[in-house]
């Protein structure tokens, strides 16, 4: 797997073909998730030899592309390569410095499951080759476990975080689903007498046998042993946090500091518009009610109001079903961006999946050429009593779920991830930033309102304002919990009276927060930095339109969107340009449409 010695490529196809037959080679789930399946049956090598040859990788290739001749390359051959040292230093950043994987248990479940999930959900191949793979996953369990039940010890001065144990220990059954999904799928396609699966059977439930024994033995250990001595609140601290963030965002010029300054300056401003707005609704949702003196009690009052009118829990799939038909039409009928045909499937979101709640969007890889994308929705957890549902039901009320389909599937991550796959630069696919994904999610659905969707419903505007500001605060609590000691009730503090959040949401945000470090924070960066890139094409275009005003003619932006018309500029065409050149760095993006 090592090439000290490798020659280097005559090209630089062929050097980044090197590298990612390497890379996958090191990260078998990495090559699953891309849609590379010649690994599909292994897992990485977890123990500490695998975490050296890991960083051999890193440090090898660092030089190799380092010593490229930039003379010789093309502007795109330079952006792949000043993205791969991006996710080499990443990479490099993870296996030394912060180490999750040591004192976070809910990594390894994560593990687990993009392990066999991906192998089940999307038919890439027969069903008989993927369950050889899920067989080969699940016999190579022990293995895994193994290494996690050494590895969980901490980091340092970092114990294990308690949050991430007892989130790990209420995941974890989600891997035991998958396990019995695919002893499901090999009796059920057995009972239609294809051969290769049945002839599959054996292996199969004796590797689910191990995967069961294993994951019990996992369940106890971190119930018995890790759980009494986590110690850890899963807070990075400053140092760590600006660190970790820097490799996030990829933008040396946005350290935390920054970043909560812009959030908290938003806040304010994002704030007051809903605070109009909210006056301008109150006699349409409280007739005949006095307006209260207090802004936030205003506020307060119409979201309520709003609120109410939401789904049953068991009707909220086909209620965005329904939502993705119009918003569709729409973009149609306004030529707003370019749709595509890839499939779309909306479900439940994966039981292992569900500690963050809300809703997510997992593409294909760009080598799984014509397989599904899945828009899931977290479930109400069973457990949950009458009121706690009903304040989830009432966060993702009916106007919260229109913009939750924008976000999640058009114009949002389905199409944006349909777009990126398309991309003949293989690198941009597969190193995807998370910044750019969120950040285009937050931006478009702000396209779509004020290209005039929804624009006979006022309530949808000023929810929208509130999701926006929910990206704001998603921020602020993401650099405060981490860096300045946030306590639980100050950040739901924030979120409810500051944001008008319902308690259920705001709960959950805060566990969210402390299990994932930084991403929080990339929805409302990402969507600042697509504005600002948008404001710079805006100027050009107006210069290059002869327009007498000139550069001019944009006006200054307020917080997002409301630029009106100008001159030169076909939001289409822009839009498109955005996300035709893969998922990279929004630095990189700058570069790419700016040059």
């Amino acid at each position: 797997m090592r090439s000290p010695e490798m020659p280097v490529p005559q090209s630089f196809a062929a050097t980044i073909e090197t590298f990612l037959a390497e890379y996958f080679a090191l990260l078998p789930v990495h090559a699953t998730a891309a849609g590379n399946h010649e690994h599909d049956a292994r897992w990485p090598d977890l123990s500490a030899a695998g975490r050296a040859e890991r960083l051999a990788f890193f440090d090898r290739w660092e030089a190799m592309l380092q010593s490229l001749d930039d003379g010789a390359l093309t502007d795109d051959e330079r952006i792949d390569r000043d993205l791969l040292l991006g996710e080499i230093d990443a990479g490099r950043f993870e296996e030394t410095e912060l180490r999750t994987e040591a004192w976070d248990p809910l990594e390894w479940v994560y593990l687990l499951g993009d392990g066999i999930f991906p192998l089940l959900a999307r038919e890439f191949a027969p069903l008989a080759d993927r369950l050889a793979s899920v067989a080969g996953r699940l016999e190579g369990l022990p293995a895994v476990v193994a290494a996690a039940r050494e590895t969980l010890t901490g980091h340092g001065d970092r114990p294990v975080s308690r949050l991430h144990t007892e989130t790990a220990l209420k995941q974890l059954p989600g891997i035991v689903d998958l396990t019995d999904q695919a002893r499901a799928a090999a009796d059920d396609e057995a009972a239609r007498s294809d051969p290769a699966v049945a002839a599959l059977r054996p292996r199969l439930a004796a590797a689910a046998d191990i995967a069961t024994t294993t994951l019990t033995e996992l369940e106890r250990h971190l119930r018995d042993h890790v759980l009494p001595t986590a110690e850890g609140e899963g807070r990075l601290g400053p140092d760590l946090f600006a660190a970790k963030l820097r490799r996030t965002l990829r933008d040396p010029g946005l350290p935390p500091e920054r970043v909560l300054a812009a959030a908290e300056r938003d806040y304010v401003a994002v704030r007051a518009e809903l605070v109009r707005l909210a006056r301008e609704a109150w006699p349409t949702w409280h007739p005949g009610e006095p307006m209260p003196s207090d802004d936030s009690a205003i506020v307060r009052g119409v979201l309520d109001a709003v609120a109410s009118e939401h789904q049953r829990a068991e009707d909220l799939l086909d209620y965005c079903r329904a939502e993705l038909a119009r918003i569709e039409d729409f973009c149609r009928a306004n030529d707003l961006v370019g749709l595509v045909d890839e499939p779309l499937e909306i479900r439940s979101t994966p039981l292992y999946l569900r500690a963050f709640g809300g809703a997510m969007l997992d593409s294909p890889g760009p080598l799984d050429k014509g397989q599904k994308a899945f828009f899931s929705i977290t479930p109400i957890p069973d457990e949950w009593g009458p009121e706690q549902a009903e304040s989830y039901l009432r966060e993702d009320n009916d106007r919260m779920l229109r913009l939750l389909t924008i976000h999640e599937a058009v114009p949002g991550h389905y199409l944006q991830g349909a777009y990126a796959n398309r991309h003949p630069s293989i690198v941009r696919s597969v190193f995807w930033s998370g910044v750019f994904a969120e950040g285009w999610a937050v931006y478009v659905t702000q396209i779509m309102l004020d290209a005039g969707y929804g624009a006979d419903d006022p309530a949808l505007l000023l929810t929208h304002w509130k999701f926006y500001l929910r990206a704001i605060t998603n921020a602020i609590i993401d650099v405060r919990i981490h860096t300045m000691g946030m306590t639980e009730d100050e950040a739901v503090a924030l979120m409810v009276d500051g944001g008008f959040q319902e308690q259920a949401e705001a709960r959950q945000k805060y566990e969210r927060a402390r299990l994932t470090s930084t991403q929080l924070s990339t929805y409302y960066v990402g969507s600042l930095e697509f504005w600002e890139l948008e404001h710079e094409v805006r100027r050009r275009a107006a210069v290059a339109s002869g327009d007498p005003r000139g550069a001019a003619a944009v006006p200054e932006p307020r917080v997002a969107g409301g630029f009106g018309r100008t001159p030169g500029f076909v939001h289409r065409r822009h839009l498109e340009a955005c996300i035709s050149h893969g998922s990279p760095p929004l630095p990189l993006l700058r570069r790419i449409l700016l040059r």
